[in-house]
């Protein structure tokens, strides 16, 4: 299946769950995970009309995408990995969107950034809905703090971000994150990934994040 199959399949399957709750399927956007994924693929994709993409990693995404700025000006670029403060100059330079913002020490560091006159991206919070002590995201029960630190600072919070634990199911994690949302007044959720967007879609979520199911199995980091 090439990738002009993977996306008409997707595109169908995201159809379908929002019609399942009565949402317009325009309303959800389809994030490509471009993460480790060899040239030849992201340029498939970009010439079968994708123009939304999620990195992992600041620099990895320096080097697929930054010479690529010129030739698609209508790309938006999501940072959906943990982002480390040091690099969020670049971070912010880059990205349209990050969506990994978890901890004081960030907040801070962006603002400081857009105190210099640099324009922020988009801006969400990234939440541990498991409480996973390996994962990236703030508690939900430390989400009203970061969040009015945040508004101290005139961030451009829009949204939440979750990823649930691999070994739980999804639902109501995706659950968590709309209740959590909604009590805060943030329109955006990005949640769901290849194996659980068609949940998330019906708990909600505005932004899914697909990867394998666009491009196959990624290939191995270097």
């Amino acid at each position: 299946m090439d990738i002009h199959q993977r996306i008409a399949e997707i595109t169908d399957r995201i159809k379908l769950a929002a019609q399942t709750t009565n949402r317009l399927a325009v309303k959800v956007t389809l994030v490509a995970v471009s993460k480790v994924q060899p040239d030849e693929r992201i340029e498939a994709a970009l010439a079968a009309g994708l123009r939304v993409f999620g990195e992992n990693r600041v620099q990895e995404a320096q080097g697929r995408w930054a010479n690529r700025r010129q030739a698609y000006p209508d790309l938006t670029l999501h940072l959906i990995g943990p982002l480390q403060s040091n690099k969020a100059e670049d971070a912010v330079a880059l990205f349209d969107v990050i969506e990994t913002v978890d901890r004081p020490k960030l907040v801070e560091t962006l603002a400081k950034l857009a105190q210099t006159g640099q324009k922020l991206p988009k801006l969400l919070v990234q939440v541990n809905t498991g409480e996973e002590e390996q994962k990236a995201g703030v508690a939900p029960r430390d989400l009203p703090a970061l969040l009015q630190l945040c508004a101290i600072h005139e961030l451009p919070i829009e949204g939440l971000m979750c990823i649930p634990p691999e070994n739980e199911e999804p639902a109501m994690h995706f659950a968590l994150l709309a209740k959590l949302a909604k009590r805060h007044g943030l329109s955006v959720l990005s949640m769901g990934m290849s194996g659980d967007f068609e949940t998330a879609i019906k708990f909600g979520a505005t932004h899914v994040r697909v990867g394998s199911a666009l491009f196959g199995e990624r290939m191995r980091a270097v």
